[in-house]
């Protein structure tokens, strides 16, 4: 059989766009015991990098200024076939410059909720006091993408299937 993994690897393009189009995510960290740290994060795409608004406190924040280490995963697709993702090992930059931290908040916000308008400014505020933005620098992407496969559409199955929306 050939290579699958070779088949399924998305363009530079293809996880640019999977990302844009994408809502959720993982962050992984790792702990003060070296355990890893999960959290799901919303996440914002700025000249190509990925960014994150958090906490100054939180503990993926402490996490990182300890150890810049971090992997992050967005997943999509119910059935085997439909199966898409993007990885990316790298390292996490926490910046607590206002301005970057600002902008990363409208960024996120606009993502998530409606376009930044001058009445939205105070709900931006309260998302970015106390925060610091983390820039992710990749170190290494791996992708995939099972529709390249050509397999057949698979019926969405299993004791999951009445809860995907």
């Amino acid at each position: 059989m050939a290579n699958q993994r070779g088949q399924v690897v998305m363009a530079d393009d293809e996880i640019a766009e999977f990302l844009a189009q994408q809502r959720s995510s993982t962050l992984a960290t790792y702990g003060p015991q070296g355990q890893v740290h999960l959290v799901g994060m919303w996440y914002a795409v700025m000249d190509g990098a990925i960014w994150f608004e958090t906490k100054k406190k939180a503990q993926k924040t402490v996490n990182l200024r300890r150890d810049p280490r971090c992997s992050f995963l967005v997943e999509a697709g119910h059935t085997y076939d439909q199966l898409r993702g993007v990885a990316i090992e790298g390292h996490g930059v926490v910046v607590e410059d206002e301005d970057v931290v600002w902008d990363v908040c409208v960024n996120i916000f606009e993502r998530y909720n409606a376009p930044y308008t001058d009445e939205m400014k105070p709900f931006v505020e309260f998302m970015a006091k106390n925060r610091a933005a983390i820039r992710l620098d990749a170190d290494r992407t791996r992708s995939w993408d099972h529709r390249k496969l050509g397999l057949p559409e698979m019926e969405l199955g299993g004791s999951t299937a009445p809860y995907v929306g």
